[in-house]
């Protein structure tokens, strides 16, 4: 394993020049910022157990910005490490060290063959050997009693680092149909950057329309998901996490199982949000980025087994303003389901769907306090993605085309109708559409027409910012 293995974002040009400046030297590995000034100037840099020609980097954290180094460095020369040794408990020292390794050790995978990193910090097994790696372990939130200390005597100096933490946090969502995960760290401009996004088809809805329960191997293939999230998250050093589960785990009589499950692969136990939750933080997810000026707005995710619709605006100042919110039991999944929509559904089935669609949307937007007077309708999810892509005729799915992409109401209703005529196998033969997903997308696809309809024909701006968003800027707030 080298550098370039290491399972990390790419620093920004700005990130490794400063970098480069406070070190003297251009690094020999890869790394990633993760505390930093509030001027967002490098403060700590997490590196990768291996420099580029695979030579073991024992110290995965760096304190590189100043005056932080440069206090450090007094401190050692009047012989803190002396008393901090004198001050801390031998076996307290040695447990940190333990926890250290155990975590850079993480990021190695099990099959690497050859030299490793040894050591805890600083590469040392015993005592304490560099004030400076402590001081960066404890501002990227390790567990280093050495670190506290030195921050206490720093204090006690009057010096206090100016840190905003960079860490990479989670966001998961078990949803009906699908799971997904998202990396995100604060980038050097106050923003939020994208680490990693991943997303499987995992059907943890299946059959909990008609049976009110969660199957046993919906279950597993979600906690076969979550495993795999796990070492992602592992690996990118994410040490906070909201995970959520939604409409299936809401509905279902033996959540419990799917709960402890979720936690024996993920680490963490999910959240059971309301709909209304959920709702909330799709909204501010899907208009984070969006002009206040275009508002207000009626965000609609449509899920596998529910249907989240939210009004609201944005300050100038980018806070949300909600207004109204409604769940409806009305997704992909529970549609598809209830009306036999897999496979060339019948002329009756696609009438009952539509008009069950038709009701339930038409009596939510009576409800919520503002819908109608939205002037920008902002569809979220596995559907609405698949709407963008069939639109724009894309052979392989691109985010950045299809984010912010607007479908027009014809446009929603001819590819409802056309994909409505086909078998399962045609429709994964249409460009934009997911294999995974062609059986539960006719479901989906009437809801969003629904929708359009309902707002007398308004186009649909698709946004692939959506929960997941909402979910990391609260951990990040």
């Amino acid at each position: 394993m080298t550098a370039r293995d290491f399972p990390s974002p790419v620093p920004s040009e700005r990130d490794r020049r400063e970098v480069a400046e406070l070190l003297g030297r251009a690094p020999n590995g890869a790394f990633q910022v993760v505390v930093r000034h509030r001027d967002g100037g490098p403060l700590v840099i997490a590196n990768a157990p291996f420099l580029d020609d695979g030579t073991p980097m024992p110290t995965s954290y760096w304190l590189v910005g100043e005056p932080e180094r440069t206090w450090v460095g007094q401190l050692e020369s009047t012989g803190a490490v002396d008393r901090v040794e004198a001050e801390l408990d031998v076996g307290v020292i040695e447990a940190m060290h333990r926890r250290y390794a155990a975590e850079r050790d993480a990021k190695i995978p099990a099959d690497h063959a050859g030299p490793r990193p040894f050591g805890g910090v600083g590469g040392t097994r015993v005592g304490v050997k560099c004030l400076h790696a402590h001081l960066a372990w404890h501002l990227a939130g390790g567990d280093d009693p050495v670190g506290r200390w030195v921050m206490a005597r720093l204090a006690d100096q009057g010096k206090v680092p100016d840190a905003q933490d960079a860490t990479p946090v989670a966001a998961v969502d078990c949803g009906t149909n699908s799971t997904r995960l998202l990396i995100s760290a604060r980038g050097s401009n106050g923003g939020i950057d994208t680490l990693t996004r991943e997303m499987q088809i995992t059907r943890l809805g299946q059959g909990v329309d008609k049976t009110g329960s969660l199957a046993p191997e919906a279950i597993e293939r979600t906690a076969a998901a979550l495993r795999d999230y796990r070492v992602l998250m592992e690996r990118a050093g994410v040490r906070r996490v909201r995970a959520t589960a939604t409409s299936a785990a809401r509905d279902a009589t033996n959540a419990d199982a799917f709960f402890d499950a979720a936690y024996s692969a993920l680490g963490h136990r999910p959240e059971l949000i309301s709909g209304l939750e959920e709702g909330a933080l799709s909204f501010a997810g899907a208009t984070a980025s969006l002009d206040p000026a275009i508002g207000p707005f009626l965000v609609v995710d449509i899920g596998g087994g529910s249907t989240e619709m939210v009004a609201g605006s944005r300050s100038e100042a980018g806070v949300p303003s909600i207004t109204g919110v409604e769940s409806l039991s009305l997704g992909c999944v529970r549609l598809t389901e209830r009306y036999q929509l897999h496979d060339r559904p019948t002329a009756d089935a696609l009438e009952g769907a539509s008009i069950e669609a038709r009701e339930l949307v038409e009596g939510a937007l009576d409800r919520i306090s503002g819908a109608r007077q939205a002037r920008t309708l902002v569809g979220l999810a596995g559907t609405v993605s698949a709407l963008a892509s069939i639109d724009l005729t894309l052979d392989t799915y691109d985010r950045d085309r299809v984010h912010h992409h607007q479908v027009s109401a014809q446009a929603v209703e001819d590819i409802t109708r056309r994909l409505s005529a086909m078998s399962v196998q045609e429709r994964r033969a249409v460009p934009g559409v997911e294999a995974q997903r062609a059986d539960v997308l006719v479901g989906g696809l009437i809801v969003a027409r629904a929708v359009v309809n309902a707002m007398a024909d308004m186009s649909m701006m698709v946004s692939e910012s959506d929960i997941l968003d909402g979910l990391v800027a609260s951990l990040l707030d």
